[in-house]
């Protein structure tokens, strides 16, 4: 599967999208056996699915975002949130001026904290924002996919990162997933530390437990808890 849009202009004059899809991912360490595009390519495998499933308007990715919590490892890469807010509001006011005006955020990487900001922002007045996959949708994603860990215990480059790309793109996997597991429950103070202090490998979670199957019932998981979130956007 692509991990970036090669739809034509003509494909979107065709398509005639009211909503358009903009995945938002990091360049950040995850460890040895995962890429550092991870987060921006789990976000353009669910916006992909998004698009095709309710006919959207698949955006290019964003591709580097707040990582500053994995500053400190090698080939990470971070622009500050003031800079993250205002490429997405001259996204959303060049989709307004060519007649699309709402606009779905899917969000790859945990520390983007400042994108619920930024939909509460945007639906103050009317509902023109979509931030997604939130806290819930990820729990039933996992859910369904009979995972093992949570959310917390399963933070970064585990057992639900590695099971999405063991499915969609196994090639983006290295040899080492099944014995890069780090456990680090207790994190009391990360916001303030960074990563490091809790993991020298990076990893916190439990690759060794990843299976394609889970990727794939954790997408389908997704694909069909945004019909909700579509619904009210639309309301």
């Amino acid at each position: 599967m692509d991990l970036i849009t090669t739809a034509t202009s003509t494909d979107e004059a065709g398509r005639n999208a009211t909503v358009a899809v903009l995945p938002v991912g990091s360049f950040e360490q995850h460890g040895d056996h995962l890429p550092l595009i991870t987060d921006t390519a789990i976000a353009c495998l669910i916006a992909q699915r998004l698009a095709d499933e309710y006919n959207l308007f698949l955006l290019p990715p964003i591709t580097i975002s707040c990582s500053h919590e994995h500053e400190g490892f090698a080939g990470t890469v971070s622009i500050t949130a003031t800079t993250l807010i205002a490429v997405i509001e001259d996204i959303r006011a060049s989709l307004r001026r060519s007649g699309i005006g709402k606009l779905v955020l899917v969000n790859g990487h945990g520390g983007n904290y400042v994108l619920s900001n930024i939909a509460m922002q945007a639906n103050v007045g009317e509902r023109s924002v979509i931030l997604f996959p939130g806290k819930d949708e990820w729990n039933a994603a996992r859910r369904q996919a009979e995972m093992s860990t949570n959310a917390h215990d399963d933070m970064h480059g585990g057992e639900l990162e590695t099971s999405i790309l063991l499915h969609s793109r196994p090639d983006l996997v290295g040899d080492t997933w099944r014995d890069a597991d780090h456990d680090a429950i207790d994190r009391p103070h990360l916001l303030t530390t960074g990563i490091a202090r809790y993991t020298s490998s990076g990893i916190i979670g439990r690759p060794s437990l990843a299976t394609a199957t889970k990727g794939k019932a954790a997408l389908d998981s997704l694909v069909t808890s945004f019909a909700d979130h579509l619904k009210i956007l639309n309301e």
